[in-house]
């Protein structure tokens, strides 16, 4: 099984259930807080090469949702500047084992990763599921 690093946004729900499945699949997960790290652009572009500029951002973000930043008009290195000032924006969570790196938690590219059974089917494990409670949900600080 494997070691995984898993930045997170402390009190997420959904982080917490991700960080759960993984450990029921027999793997060690040591979380981080998403917000304290000393983020660069090269450390986070680890995160974000497979995927498009688009899919990087939280979209529950503040900022997002208010339209001030509109991750389909952006290049990689804006982006990935915005990141580094502003680590609400990153999607999260982020996951590292060994020299591999993996934004979001989608249960089927984990599981062709490092192996995650049984694979929860249509089950949201990425939007916060505290609808009515979206706003807090976004907020850094802990629910």
């Amino acid at each position: 099984m494997a070691t995984v690093i898993f930045y997170e946004k402390p009190g997420c729900v959904n982080n917490r259930r991700q960080r759960g499945l993984l450990a029921a699949a027999g793997h060690t997960v040591l979380p981080r807080n998403l917000f304290t790290q000393p983020w660069t652009i090269e450390r986070l572009k680890q995160f974000f090469s497979a995927l498009p500029v688009e899919r990087w951002f939280n979209t529950g973000a503040p900022r997002i949702k208010a339209g001030e930043i509109e991750p389909r008009r952006l290049g990689p290195d804006a982006a990935l500047c915005l990141m580094v000032a502003d680590p609400l924006l990153i999607r999260r969570p982020l996951m590292q084992v060994g020299h591999r790196c993996m934004a979001g938690f989608d249960p089927v590219a984990v599981n062709a990763w490092i192996g995650l059974h049984p694979v929860p089917e249509g089950e949201e494990l990425e939007r916060c599921p505290r609808v009515s409670l979206e706003s807090s949900c976004d907020a850094q600080g802990e629910l």
